[in-house]
């Protein structure tokens, strides 16, 4: 029975990802408030300078290598075998708790590939929607802490994740689920699970919603408290939320809506933050207003350049936890979408998912170390950087020092393509008399203007080589 069960999940993984993509997906917020708090406007500041983070997702999950969470979340775009019952899937996904023992755990390891692809900020998974804690909380023994793993001198997970990444010099961000679908203050098991939302109805429950609030404000108070310096708080579950912010983007997601507020208090959640973290930065993510210090698009770009903080997060592969030969986006690929989202006023969140043991897949290190061989040398065009009122010409997107005295053009290679011995851009154009040179090198290259059109002569040996991802220049633009 067990194994039909696994595979009948994969088969859900396999029908389901792209769906889960679109159903499970969280779009951006339409209104953004910019924060008032001193301490919060520079750190945000300061995340604004890191542009590329890795958010990890590891949990019960990666244990048959599934979609994370949502294959026991009851609704029309799930797909399941009806020859075994809700019930009985859910007390097998639960049971996998009793198996997930990553012995081979290893967070430098994690560190260290995204410190060599040029990620500067991490987002950690400590609870997905499923429940299942990834640190050692006291409020429940649905954790990594109290399995198999227990006895590891590593068993608080979260705190050697963060513990490895602040040594390589990355801003902390924790991932938090706002709803559990594990807790009995949830979904209550005297009811059904019709959906993602919780599964009675809170004006008539007051008390069971109550000890809800309080066992996700002890816990995020956990997290604050026990773990070190954090930079993040990341809340993911935009369902929970108060009625007032219900909008057409929450609706569009597919589930029903209740008719009750699901407020979980995020005034006194953030406070309580603040005082433990100054400056933290709150994602509740597409919850508009002052807890969404910057907006969360999932798997797409916005089309427009944005001129508030935002991060697009997207997945290596076509998953975001572990799943079994997956297939990856390329160098390149990753790369553009770096220097297209940069360009648009972003930054990038890179989805990875480690193994069951522990330890990430060859592949995955092996792609990002082919994204830092681009960024190690190329990285003064996207890191510290900010918008232009041009961006983009063609093939070409284009940043700008903080200052604004050093403008930054980026020419994105189509795979393919056969490089000419000139590039032109219109728009973005050198001040006159100036040089403009290729970042990687420092060369200084021959360049003409004319009625508004940059035609720039690229080196023989570029031309012959005909390689790359993309070609980064700088120069002193005409106008500031």
């Amino acid at each position: 029975m067990k194994k039909e069960i696994i595979l009948i999940t994969l088969l859900v993984f396999g029908l389901g990802k792209l769906k889960a993509q679109e159903n499970g997906v969280h779009h951006q917020s339409t209104i953004y408030e910019w924060p008032t708090d001193p301490q919060v406007k520079q750190k945000l500041d300061n995340w604004q300078d890191k542009k590329f983070g890795m958010i990890v997702h590891w949990g019960l999950y990666a244990v048959p290598g599934i979609i994370e969470s949502w294959s026991i979340c009851s609704e029309d775009w799930i797909d399941r075998d009806s020859t075994v019952t809700y019930d009985d899937y859910k007390k097998w996904y639960w049971g996998l708790s009793r198996e997930f023992n990553p012995v081979k755990f290893n967070p430098e390891q994690w560190a260290k590939a995204g410190k060599s692809a040029g990620m500067k900020y991490l987002v950690f998974t400590t609870k997905h929607h499923d429940g299942f804690a990834m640190f050692d909380t006291k409020e429940s023994d649905f954790s990594i802490a109290k399995g198999p793993f227990a006895g590891n001198p590593k068993a608080d997970v979260a705190k050697y994740v963060f513990d490895a990444f602040r040594k390589q010099g990355f801003m902390i961000g924790a991932y938090f689920s706002k709803p559990d679908w594990h807790s009995q203050y949830y979904w209550w098991s005297k009811y059904a699970t019709p959906d993602r939302n919780n599964n009675y109805d809170i004006k008539k429950n007051p008390w069971r919603w109550n000890q809800f609030k309080k066992f996700a404000y002890n816990q995020i108070g956990e997290l604050m408290h026990n773990y070190g310096s954090i930079d993040i708080l990341w809340l993911d579950g935009g369902w929970v939320r108060p009625l007032e912010t219900v909008n057409e983007e929450v609706l569009s997601w597919g589930a029903k809506i209740p008719n009750w507020s699901q407020d979980i208090d995020m005034p006194k959640i953030a406070q309580m933050a603040r005082e433990a973290q100054p400056g933290l930065l709150m994602v509740d993510r597409t919850v508009h207003g002052p807890y969404e210090n910057y907006q969360t698009p999932e798997q797409k770009i916005p089309e427009a350049q944005l001129n508030h903080p935002w991060e697009s997060c997207m997945t290596l592969g076509g998953a975001w936890g572990f799943v079994p030969k997956d297939q990856y986006k390329s160098a390149g690929e990753v790369v553009h979408k770096l220097v297209e989202i940069v360009a648009k006023g972003g930054s990038l969140l890179l989805g990875i998912g480690p193994k069951p043991d522990g330890t990430l897949p060859e592949e995955v290190i092996t792609k990002l170390n082919d994204i830092g061989k681009w960024t190690s040398v190329n990285g003064k065009a996207i890191y510290n950087t900010r918008i232009t009122k041009n961006y983009h010409s063609g093939q070409t997107w284009f940043t700008q020092s903080k200052d604004g005295k050093t403008r930054y053009a980026i020419y994105c290679i189509n795979e393919g393509e056969k490089l000419n011995n000139e590039i032109s851009w219109t728009g973005n154009l050198p001040k006159k008399g100036t040089s403009v040179s290729l970042i990687s090198n420092g060369k200084k290259l021959k360049w003409k203007e004319s009625n508004g059109e940059i035609k720039l002569s690229l080196p023989e040996d570029l031309v012959k080589e005909n390689s790359g991802i993309a070609l980064a220049f700088e120069f002193s633009p005409a106008t500031l």
